[in-house]
């Protein structure tokens, strides 16, 4: 029981130490220059969310029904 407490009580004061600010660029340090083509600088919100190449969207299901698939001419049995 003050095991289960104790444990309970850590796990609650480590969740309320995270920042609640949002993120600035070091003391003395700038923001990263803007990319040559941006019609606009990039905010930390722009850099933190992943572009379509880091996080591509994946096609788990290639055939959505249950349907013959079309004759592959490139599908040949190996050689010999």
């Amino acid at each position: 029981m003050i095991r289960t407490a104790i444990v309970l009580t850590s796990a609650l004061i480590l969740t309320a130490c995270g920042g609640r600010e949002p993120l600035q660029p070091a003391q003395g340090e700038g923001m990263p220059v803007a990319p040559a083509m941006a019609q606009t600088e990039p905010t930390t919100d722009d850099l933190l969310e992943p572009s379509t190449q880091q996080r591509p969207e994946r096609v788990d299901e290639l055939l959505r029904r249950s349907e013959e698939r079309e004759d592959d001419p490139f599908d040949l049995p190996p050689p010999g």
